[in-house]
């Protein structure tokens, strides 16, 4: 346990860092809130047009936006540590291997705190805006005590499963000339795999079981289908058990291919 307080004091001073960003949080969350309208207006336009073909209840479908804007900085693949990327970049990636820690863990918590900091910012008025609005664009409550229980576990869960698929774009930076490649292709692929741009209910039969199977599926579908109880049964295990399954195992794939990354790294000049 002792080993570990270390990456709580990382975890801490970054947390702490970001809350002091709240001017940047303000502005971001209005613009979100104007942008959750938007699509609460677009999707009561198509519910409206067919109801017998939509997949979700339309109280689920703004609940589902909401939410999605509330914690959008938690997982989106987007919001990664530029300092991390500069220091593999200009080399001062050797001063972090000059610390008796282990850099896979240390970025980990410095990640996740950041998420969290601009989250806490910017879901607090946020949900009081969407709590506040008239039917049926109102953020309804959550389904049970039970599914709103499962909602917390299952967003610490899909931040877990966002934080160690993103450590991959900071390892794999090791082994490029320039990380933005693999930063623009990462945020693409995973924003539209995970249900951030088009809820995956809304996918066709076969494409929507596919991607429920990948790690993104536990990013936002999971927790925020939860919620509103539009994910139950035997679906909602499976979720679950799909979200720790990857967490599990990007983990451990992430550390390993961070130590191999470590024994190959070069830095010139100093």
């Amino acid at each position: 346990m002792k080993a570990y307080k270390k990456y709580v004091s990382f975890f801490r001073l970054r947390f702490n860092m970001g809350l002091q960003y709240r001017a940047a949080a303000i502005s971001g969350a209005i613009t979100q809130i104007l942008w959750g309208l938007i699509e609460c207006l677009t999707f009561r336009a198509f519910q409206q047009t067919d109801p017998s073909v939509y997949p979700m209840t339309f109280s689920a479908t703004v609940s589902y936006i909401w939410l999605r804007e509330a914690f959008f900085s938690a997982f989106s693949t987007w919001q990664t540590d530029g300092e991390i990327f500069d220091s593999i970049m200009d080399g001062g990636i050797a001063y972090e291997l000059c610390r008796p820690v282990s850099i896979y863990d240390m970025w980990f918590a410095k990640t996740t705190a950041g998420r969290l900091s601009v989250a806490t910012l910017r879901s607090i008025p946020l949900l009081t805006v969407a709590f506040l609005l008239p039917k049926p664009f109102r953020m309804a409550l959550p389904a049970s005590p039970k599914h709103f229980l499962l909602f917390v576990l299952t967003l610490f869960l899909g931040l877990g499963v966002t934080v160690a698929f993103c450590m991959f774009t900071y390892i794999l930076a090791f082994f490029t000339i320039s990380p933005q490649g693999l930063r623009m292709m990462f945020t693409s692929m995973v924003d539209f795999l995970s249900g951030a741009i088009i809820p995956l209910p809304f996918m066709p039969g076969g494409v929507r079981t596919f991607l429920e199977l990948l790690p993104f599926a536990g990013m936002f579908n999971v927790p925020l289908r939860i919620y509103s109880s539009d994910l139950s049964g035997a679906e909602m295990l499976r979720g679950i058990g799909l979200q720790c399954f990857w967490l599990v195992t990007l983990l451990l794939l992430g550390k390993v291919l961070c130590r191999a990354a470590e024994k190959k790294i070069v830095v010139q000049g100093g």
